[in-house]
């Protein structure tokens, strides 16, 4: 193994500072970028639509990939991301692209903890700078319902199962107010717990195929209204 010389090995300093590298990306700016920059602006008749969110977006071509097939959708979930990180990474992911529509579907991983504790509050301001970043861009904007959850197997005890209908019924009433459109995938996939139906769903927080499907007609006709 290769020494540098202060005595390190070459190998485990560049690992090192790789890995500090990732650490300070918070946001995960890298990980759309050169995406970004191949896919373009939107030619003159595009009505480019962008999907932002975390897993449960970015799974959605995985699982379903006939839903992006032939459109102008552009995913841009990123694992795990809550709505901090997503308004960090908003102007590059979403409004340097130039799309008609922003679907938001945000939250989850906010009540989850992933970037510390927060109030659903807080949760529901970032989702409101989004749209106000939005707007101010001449984009239109689709609210979406934080999908059910009873608990999180990754972080067990945050008590989803109260706290997402709550943030719902916040993101509901500001959408209502400002004229937005408000796209419910709760009440369709929630079971008797509040948590995500187990038919739709193999650790009871991800869709599966099954969970898209009942997604998929629900987005679709949330942007011929807003497209209207």
């Amino acid at each position: 193994m290769s020494k540098c010389t202060l005595g390190f090995s070459c190998t485990l300093l560049f690992i090192l500072i790789g890995s500090l590298a990732k650490a300070q990306d918070w946001a995960n700016l890298d990980n759309y970028k050169s995406d970004n920059k191949e896919l373009g602006l939107p030619s003159a008749n595009e009505n480019r639509v962008v999907f932002m969110g975390n897993s449960i977006t970015e799974g959605w071509s995985r699982a379903s990939p006939k839903f992006f097939e032939g459109k102008h959708y552009i995913n841009r979930g990123i694992s795990g991301q809550t709505t901090a990180q997503m308004l960090v990474r908003f102007r590059q992911d979403v409004i340097k692209l130039k799309p008609s529509v922003v679907v938001i579907l945000a939250g989850t991983n906010d009540i989850a903890g992933n970037t510390g504790p927060v109030t659903l509050e807080m949760i529901l301001d970032n989702i409101i700078s989004m749209t106000e970043l939005a707007k101010s861009n001449g984009i239109k904007v689709i609210l979406c319902s934080v999908l059910p959850a009873f608990d999180y197997p990754w972080s067990p005890g945050k008590q989803p199962f109260d706290k997402i209908p709550r943030l719902n019924e916040m993101i509901r009433n500001y959408a209502e107010d400002n004229q937005l459109i408000y796209l419910d995938y709760f009440s369709k996939m929630a079971d008797e717990r509040m948590g995500l139906k187990e038919e739709y769903s193999s650790d009871g927080v991800h869709p599966n195929n099954a969970g898209y499907k009942i997604m998929e007609p629900l987005v679709d006709d949330a942007l011929e209204r807003v497209m209207r």
